[in-house]
């Protein structure tokens, strides 16, 4: 997979053939579902072409019988159709958003909020029986774990569907930890979301517009900044969510270049890939354009579009359609070549980590441990110098009075 991988980099860096590479490049941004439980030949014609780069799962595609080898079949037959290898995704929270279900044969899954009732160690349990079987099929990519906090019980998308580990943004950050460790153990990678915080809506994005401007807390940001200082944080997810505190033009945060570009990128120093929330939500198509949302995301530093055609309601929007608005908007200057280079790198670089294996996350373990140990060797050899350093100056002082009062006794 590397070696096919570098090879294509090679080809394209020093290849002549500048349309070529952009549509590669292009498709690389794009991620698409398919209809129904089987392999979708003009998906797999598309994902050929390099006019896609990620596929996403839902519970229509999963084959009734025989369910898992089945639909190992499906991502294998895609998987092995693409010049780069594909994000293979799926929504497995756990809960109610959950789509490898026990009817079908797989692994009871747990809600965020019953194992944010319970102890830590139950997240790493369930986090690894998913990220084990989403492993074994194929699918390297869970937008999971949320990170909004449960600020709003009664939240329609949250809270109320037990979609958030806890109301406390430090506890958030814990279990979400807990759960991305055990999908890196096996090498499936994960995706933060909803940023900038979806906890606080009254409203649900799928259904439309939702502003929570009076409403949404500081602390929301907390999860994300944890996550991202100590390096745990694969992808982000942005929400639809109207934010006039972050964002005074009051774009929802999947198009707003303060919210994406200067508070994710700039401000909590976010390098990684960033995925939008379905491009096809009401809350996204029903007051902008196709064409609009998809330049308006891209400008606001969105680096791989979802059109999962999965919300009810909303039209089926092709891989083709999509690519060949972006090309466009490229071709006559809208949206610079260097734009669509970033996201093709920040794709790339997290690329590389696919089928990663347990002993190099074991590895990576080990030298963190390491260096830990090593940090507090440091500062305990500090503290004794510094405990040394005051008992040599206080029996100095003590010499020096001791020397004073003999003197004294001598006049």
């Amino acid at each position: 997979m590397k070696n096919r991988l570098f090879i294509l980099l090679l080809t394209i860096s020093i290849g002549t053939c500048a349309q070529d590479s952009l549509d590669i490049k292009i498709g690389q941004m794009i991620l698409t579902g398919f209809p129904k439980a089987e392999v979708d030949l003009q998906l797999v014609e598309s994902v050929r072409q390099g006019k896609v780069g990620s596929v996403i799962i839902f519970e229509k595609n999963i084959p009734a019988k025989n369910s898992y080898l089945a639909l190992k079949k499906i991502t294998w037959a895609y998987q092995q159709a693409a010049p780069i290898p594909l994000f293979i995704a799926i929504d497995q929270e756990g809960g109610r958003v959950n789509r490898l279900k026990e009817k079908y044969g797989f692994p009871r899954s747990v809600s965020a909020a019953k194992l944010g009732k319970s102890t830590v160690d139950s997240v790493k349990f369930y986090g690894e029986i998913t990220a084990a079987t989403l492993a074994g099929l194929g699918i390297n990519m869970n937008f999971a774990p949320v990170v909004d906090l449960a600020s709003n019980p009664d939240n329609p998308i949250i809270a109320r569907v037990e979609r958030a580990f806890s109301n406390n943004a430090d506890s958030v950050a814990l279990y979400a930890e807990a759960f991305i460790r055990e999908h890196r153990k096996l090498g499936v990678l994960t995706a933060l979301k909803h940023f900038p915080g979806h906890g606080s809506s009254m409203n649900d994005t799928h259904l439309d517009m939702t502003d929570i401007t009076g409403t949404w807390k500081e602390q929301e940001l907390t999860p994300y900044i944890k996550l991202i200082q100590s390096g745990m944080a694969d992808a982000v997810m942005t929400a639809h969510i109207v934010n006039a505190r972050l964002d005074q033009d009051k774009l929802p945060a999947t198009l707003s270049p303060r919210i994406i570009d200067g508070l994710l990128r700039r401000g909590l120093k976010f390098d990684g890939v960033v995925f939008s929330d379905d491009m096809q939500m009401h809350a996204i198509s029903k007051h902008y354009s196709f064409e609009e949302s998809i330049k308006l995301a891209i400008q606001a530093g969105v680096d791989i579009l979802c059109f999962t055609n999965n919300i009810q309601g909303s039209q089926e929007r092709t891989v083709d359609k999509v690519h060949a608005i972006i090309r466009n908007f490229v071709e006559d200057g809208t949206i610079p070549a260097s734009r669509i280079d970033e996201s093709y790198r920040r794709i790339l670089t997290l690329k590389r980590r696919l089928g990663g294996k347990a002993e190099i996350y074991y590895q990576d373990e080990l030298t963190r441990l390491q260096n830990q140990l090593a940090e507090k060797e440091r500062l305990l050899q500090l503290t004794l110098e510094k405990a040394n350093s005051a008992e040599a100056e206080t029996n100095a002082i003590e010499k020096n009075g001791a020397s004073k009062t003999k003197k004294k006794k001598k006049k």
